[in-house]
Formats: C-alpha cells, sequence, structure tokens
C-alpha cells in the first residue's frame, strides 16, 4: 500500500465540501487531477471511499469509517512540517552547548542575548563544565557545540572554529606586581601561586609553561572554581592565574589583571561538533556568533 499526503488531503477536502467541484477550487487543482488522487487512495485501501453521481457525492461506509484516523494523520504530518518550517526559519529551536566555565560565566552570555535579541524563539541549554567534560558531551551527542580549551585530540571530534585565551595574573590593586608594565613568567616565580586544579585546560597550560622555562613554581593553593582563586587572592593568598575570557578577571574591582607575556601562556581554544553529524539550524547559525567568542582577547 502506498499512500501520499495529497491523496489524504483530497480525501479529507472532498469529504469537508461534499463536492469534487469545491474540493478541486479549494486545493487548486483541476477536477480530472483530484479524481485521480482520489482514485489511487481508493486502490491503495483497496476501498470505495465516495459514492458519487452527478449531483451527489457521499462518503461510503468505510469512507466515513476512515475519515477520522486519515484526517488525524494528516493533521500529525501538517504539524511536522510546520514545526520542521519553524526550526529552519529560527522561530523555534534549542541551541545545546558544552562550554568552559570561564566562557560560560564570561562573554557567552552576552553573545547569547545578542543572539536571542533577532531570535527570540531559540532557547539554550548550557552545560559548563571542564575541558574533559566539553569533550564527552559533544561525543555522546548530549551537546551540539562544545566550546573547549586545549588540544582537540578526540577521535570522534570536529574543530570549526580556533582561537586563543590569553592567561592574567590576577593581584591585590597593591601587590608590586601592579608597578609592573609588564608581566612574566620570572615575575611569577617569586610569590605563591593560587593554580587551578590540575584537571582543567587552564591548569595544563601553566604546567606546560613553567616546565618549559625550567621554574617550580610556588605553589599556594589548589582550587576547582575560578571564583574561589579569587578569593584567595582577596585574601592576600597568592596570585592567580586565569585565563583573560573569565569574569571574574574583571569583577572584582579590589584586584587588578595584567596579560602574563610570553607565547606559552596562551590556551588554545576551539568550537567543536561530533564528526559526520549535521548541526541543527539553531546550532548552525549560532556557530557564527561563537567566533565573536573566540576573538576575545585581553
Amino acid at each position: 500500500m502506498s499512500l501520499d499526503v495529497r491523496q489524504l488531503r483530497a480525501f479529507v477536502t472532498v469529504a469537508e465540501c461534499g463536492s469534487f467541484t469545491r474540493a478541486a477550487a479549494s486545493l487548486n487543482l483541476s477536477q480530472p487531477a483530484l479524481t485521480v488522487q482520489i482514485r489511487k487512495l481508493e486502490q491503495a485501501l483497496g476501498v470505495r471511499l465516495f459514492d458519487r453521481n452527478t449531483r451527489v457525492v457521499a462518503l461510503t461506509r468505510n469512507g466515513a469509517e476512515l475519515l477520522p484516523t486519515l484526517g488525524r494523520i494528516l493533521r500529525d504530518l501538517d504539524g511536522v512540517l510546520a514545526e520542521t518550517r519553524q526550526l529552519v526559519t529560527m522561530q523555534r529551536g534549542v541551541v545545546r552547548l558544552a562550554v568552559l566555565p570561564s566562557f560560560a560565566s564570561g562573554v557567552l552570555p552576552e553573545v547569547i542575548a545578542r543572539f536571542r535579541a533577532h531570535h527570540p524563539g531559540i532557547d539554550f541549554t548550557i552545560r559548563d563544565v571542564i575541558a574533559s567534560g566539553v569533550a564527552a558531551l559533544v561525543a555522546s551527542g548530549e551537546a551540539d557545540l562544545g566550546l573547549t580549551g586545549g588540544v582537540v585530540a578526540h577521535p570522534d571530534l570536529e574543530a570549526l572554529l580556533r582561537g586563543v585565551d590569553r592567561m592574567h595574573a590576577v593581584y591585590p590593586e597593591a601587590h608590586p606586581l601592579a608597578q609592573r608594565r609588564r608581566i612574566g613568567i620570572a615575575d611569577l616565580a617569586t610569590y605563591p601561586l593560587i593554580l587551578m586544579d590540575a584537571a582543567t585546560s587552564v591548569r595544563q597550560v601553566v604546567d606546560a609553561a613553567f616546565a618549559a622555562a625550567g621554574i617550580t613554581p610556588l605553589v599556594g593553593a589548589e582550587v576547582t572554581y575560578m571564583s574561589s582563586a579569587v578569593g584567595m587572592v582577596r585574601a592576600g593568598l597568592g596570585i592567580a592565574i586565569l585565563p583573560g575570557s573569565a569574569m571574574e578577571v574583571r569583577a572584582e574591582r579590589s584586584l587588578r589583571s595584567q596579560r602574563i607575556e610570553g607565547d606559552g601562556f596562551a590556551r588554545p581554544v576551539a568550537v567543536v561538533k561530533r564528526r559526520g553529524r549535521t548541526l541543527p539550524p539553531a546550532s548552525e547559525r549560532f556557530l557564527a556568533e561563537l567566533g565573536q567568542v573566540l576573538a576575545v582577547e585581553g
């Protein structure tokens, strides 16, 4: 049995109009073309749907029994088509993101706000996790796009955009570093440092920079959250090394931040998707906006 939407629409319209002539006009078809659609549907179903003569068109018993079911199928199909058009035209949709916490609390909210000003029907689901979590969520299909740090090495991920996030030294405004116009690794080595957890991409960049310089950092504390690092700095326990993308770098008025000189203090960042998978329309459109996030460099 082979049915198509045109045959269902022809049947329902004739039943509602009670006339082939009026139904043909409603569907913008010639009457012979409409008759062909009804005949094909009757052949596919194996039953006669209408009794008709020159004056009267009436549903057969089988036609009357099938009308509610076929009408519901047609409405469901129309609903699916309408929803698909809304997705394509950005009237509705969901962008699912897995994002590094520094971006999730920093520049990303402003980018989303600008995007939604033009596309108010688009919703966002955001998971803020460390780099390994971003990779896992995108690879599993739980997130459409991931904004991650470090080298993209997962075999199931494809990098769509790339950028650089510079590391900043965060210190009290009265700290001796405030007098320096440039801050390098040698300056940092003389003070206790508040470092991020070893599993984070920020810590991996810092550890690699110190190892390349042959310097052992003086670790004052290790923390999981950037807000905790800022609190430690505020208490005078050391200097934090945080990415320039982090909101915490700019939000605390009693502290100062300055970019750390040297190529070793640059964290590669990238927007990734699952390899071989097509992005939903909303996520595809938002991809261009994420380029603005990667362009942020302090």
